[in-house]
């Protein structure tokens, strides 16, 4: 038997005050499921134990994901969490000039966005070759 991708959903999700990126990468999964009701477990055959979850996440700096909090959102499947540098983050305005603000790590100090791409997959003999 082989991997056998069933379906892929895309979700954007952001932490506007905090520059959260594993907020930011949470919401972004939450916005990918809540777009579908495709129970494809059941059109398959399959238990939803039997769901082969890959998730990838891309945020400016994945090593600040809690990759264990992503995990947690989903109920049934087997879970993988991949990272990558991607994503978007948005300065705060200085108070004072206008102009955007950063510190000297490169951290954020402002608003993140995550972009996700949700994709399940069944180990299941193709029936096309």
């Amino acid at each position: 038997m082989a991997k056998t991708q069933v379906l892929v959903e895309f979700g954007m999700g952001s932490s506007l005050r905090r520059g959260d990126y594993t907020s930011a990468a949470a919401r972004a999964i939450r916005d990918a499921l809540w777009h579908n009701s495709i129970n494809a477990a059941a059109l398959f055959g399959f238990e939803r134990a039997d769901m082969i979850i890959d998730v990838d996440v891309a945020v400016m700096r994945p090593d600040q994901v809690q990759v264990s909090e992503l995990e947690q959102i989903f109920p049934y499947g087997q879970v993988a969490i991949h990272l990558q540098k991607g994503g978007l983050d948005i300065a705060k305005p200085d108070a004072a000039t206008g102009g955007p603000t950063g510190d000297s790590t490169g951290g954020n100090t402002g608003a993140a966005m995550a972009n996700v791409a949700v994709r399940v997959s069944f180990d299941m003999e193709r029936v096309d070759g």
